[in-house]
């Protein structure tokens, strides 16, 4: 029986369970009768503490697996794929309102191949995006404050705060994640050249 080997350049509990619920969900996908491994590890994102932009979202996704990939090709055991999750905020401008939406980024390498995912999008108040980009305070700090809580970052997330629990931070990477991974257990879609009429 195949054991996939799944690393996660995280270590806190909303990633590496949301990583968890879509390897079970997938791994009959990849192969019948596969078996998890599912492991974390701290890596940095090499992105700010609060990434405001898709481009530095996609890019500390992208880093994190890459350098956990480079982390275990050195000191072991190698993994199948490499998980780098990303949250963090994207701003659009809609008849001249900046609206900033939170946003969760998934980036699966397999070591020669990388996908992205994303979640969807969730906009926060103004008052909470001012303290994020006018005051500079990261945003897990802003949303502890802005909901009079703490330790949201590590529970339901800015998500489960602003959607009335109805998404959690880690059911946004879920969806993240099941994107990143659909060229790898979808392949026959993603091989094909023609589009049939």
């Amino acid at each position: 029986m195949k054991t996939w080997r799944i690393a996660v350049g995280s270590r806190r509990g909303p990633k590496l369970n949301a990583v968890k619920d879509t390897a079970l969900a997938i791994a009959p996908l990849l192969s019948e009768g596969a078996a998890l491994d599912v492991a974390g590890y701290e890596v940095e994102s090499g992105v700010s503490h609060t990434p405001t932009s898709r481009e530095e979202l996609m890019q500390g996704a992208r880093q994190r697996a890459e350098v956990l990939r480079e982390n275990l090709l050195t000191a072991g055991p190698a993994a199948d794929f490499y998980i780098g999750l990303e949250g963090g905020l994207d701003v659009a401008t809609d008849n001249g309102v900046r609206r900033v939406f939170l946003e969760s980024w998934a980036y699966v390498s397999d070591g020669t191949r990388g996908h992205f995912g994303r979640s969807g999008a969730v906009e926060l108040p103004e008052a909470l995006a001012e303290e994020v980009f006018v005051r500079g305070t990261e945003l897990s700090l802003a949303i502890d404050q802005f909901a009079g809580e703490a330790g949201i970052r590590d529970a339901q997330g800015a998500w489960g705060v602003l959607s009335g629990n109805k998404i959690t931070r880690q059911e946004a990477f879920r969806v993240a994640l099941i994107a990143a991974f659909a060229p790898f257990f979808n392949q026959p879609m993603y091989r094909r050249t023609v589009v049939a009429g």
